[in-house]
């Protein structure tokens, strides 16, 4: 197993210098790393190549990596072969940081939600152009309201109506809300009694009264009240599958399920903010390293990708909702499904940036072992 593991390694990094290696040498390289669907690629490839049009002596060489991202990234850091230009999220942002350089000057940061910028920044330094900022919200079954004549939630809603109305949309085959094993999708919870897994200072609270209040209702959606499915009742499926099927009422979401429920949902659908607007935010950006022999160039391309225009390109398949306030007050950003996607900009409007440390991840990573996977 562990030579097995070498040498998917060893391939991944050989095949990184290689192509490295394999170009013109009459043009300068800026390797571009990002994660992403093959969506979001056929939309950020036309942009690399509209690029190199204008700017002839540039190459943009894309590393597309779609697993793993992160676990490979560390691995370019760790051999000195890190890219120019790294799609970063604010997850990871401190354990990179020292890595990068700081972007202060690169942009007008009144152009972007304050929560965008304060998830890229340490200490007030910008590391990363916002692209997005995402938080989760509750997609709900208009249909299945309308068929047991329950009203529908408005944004002035609280914890004891998410759980009345749970219950009142419970029935046979049907679960009134969503529950997934992961501490990620009980964080809303956490906020709602001013828990969570950090404080902003860095202090660890998820053994605080308030977090641990958060997180037992979570657990009695399913384990006591039956109002969700359990691990169990989830089975093979995933949760949005549920949903999609009709067998869920609620589900808590983020804004990455817009393209999917566009394409397969034939019920009435539309979203509404978690109650009280506990959701956390978190965003994702275009860093560019220290070790980048071509900085201002980098820069000029990251200035080029997170512009007005190609953030617009880049907001028409629903995906994102983009951390440039223009284009998410824009009517491309409110075109289609669901009607009601101001919910998802006042969503962000009204969170709290996820307070994060170097341990972030790890602490993550324990909590769903210890809390989840033995269920």
């Amino acid at each position: 197993m562990i030579k097995k593991l070498v040498s998917i390694i060893f391939c991944f990094l050989f095949c990184c210098f290689i192509t490295g290696c394999k170009h013109n040498e009459n043009k300068i390289i800026i390797k571009y790393a990002t994660w992403g669907s093959a969506s979001e690629m056929q939309i950020i490839k036309p942009l690399i190549k509209n690029y190199e049009k204008e700017h002839p002596d540039i190459k943009i060489e894309l590393m597309h990596i779609p697993q793993d991202y992160f676990k490979k990234i560390h691995l370019l850091f760790a051999s000195n072969m890190a890219p120019d230009i790294v799609f970063m999220n604010n997850l990871n942002l401190p354990v990179y940081s020292k890595y990068l350089i700081p972007l202060d000057d690169c942009i007008n940061k009144d152009d972007y939600y304050q929560q965008a910028i304060a998830s890229m920044s340490i200490n007030t330094t910008l590391y990363a152009i916002p692209r997005d900022t995402s938080t989760l919200v509750i997609y709900y079954n208009k249909t299945i309201f309308d068929k047991y004549g329950i009203k529908y939630p408005d944004e002035n809603w609280k914890m004891e109506d998410l759980i009345t109305k749970s219950k009142q949309l419970t029935k046979k085959n049907i679960y009134g809300i969503s529950y997934e094993p992961k501490i990620y999708y009980a964080l809303p919870y956490l906020k709602y009694y001013n828990g969570g897994i950090f404080d902003k200072n860095g202090k660890y609270i998820f053994n605080k009264t308030n977090s641990q209040k958060g997180y037992a209702l979570y657990q009695k959606l399913s384990h006591t009240y039956h109002i969700a499915p359990t691990e169990a009742e989830i089975g093979s499926k995933t949760v949005a599958q549920m949903f999609i099927e009709g067998k869920l009422a609620m589900h808590l979401s983020g804004r990455w399920m817009v393209p999917k429920y566009r394409e397969v949902i034939t019920f009435d659908w539309d979203v509404i903010n978690f109650p009280n607007y506990s959701a956390p935010s978190d965003t994702s950006g275009w860093s560019i390293t220290k070790t980048s022999r071509h900085k201002k160039e980098a820069i000029d391309f990251v200035k080029y990708i997170s512009s007005e225009k190609n953030i617009t390109k880049m907001t028409t398949d629903g995906l994102i909702v983009p951390s440039l306030k223009k284009v998410a007050c824009s009517q491309t950003f409110k075109n289609g499904m669901p009607k009601h996607s101001k919910i998802f900009t006042k969503s962000v409007e009204n969170s709290k940036i996820t307070n994060i440390t170097k341990e972030y991840n790890k602490i993550i990573d324990q909590l769903n072992d210890m809390l989840f996977i033995s269920k």
